[in-house]
């Protein structure tokens, strides 16, 4: 499994930033995936999630802000931040959407996002 997120950077609140990550072609097909993140001293915390099929969720602090889309051949996954705030700054990693992800132990490389005037 490889998980490799990226686009992340430092931004003004209220700007944006798109985020992506690759994943392994046989660990990313079929899957529901997700975008996770971890602000300075918190816990990892889910932000959003997509199926296979294009269905998504978002966690309240993430809805009409952020949009999670992904292609499926190029077995991508993306997360588009719009009006950020310092509350968002975090490191964002990618991960399978599923009930069992606080016990995942690979979380491959996150993407630092920095809200900040």
């Amino acid at each position: 499994v490889q998980l490799q997120a990226s686009g992340g950077g430092l931004v003004q609140p209220g700007g944006s930033l798109r985020l992506s990550c690759a994943a392994s072609g046989s660990f990313f097909s079929g899957n529901t995936m997700g975008w996770y993140r971890q602000g300075p001293g918190k816990g990892r915390e889910l932000v959003a999630l997509i199926t296979s099929g294009g269905s998504t969720y978002y966690v309240d602090s993430a809805k009409g802000r952020f949009t999670i889309s992904r292609d499926n051949a190029r077995n991508t996954v993306y997360l588009q931040l719009n009006t950020l705030k310092a509350e968002d700054t975090a490191v964002y990693y990618c991960n399978a959407g599923n009930s069992a992800w606080r016990d995942y132990s690979y979380w491959g490389q996150g993407t630092q996002v920095t809200v900040s005037s």
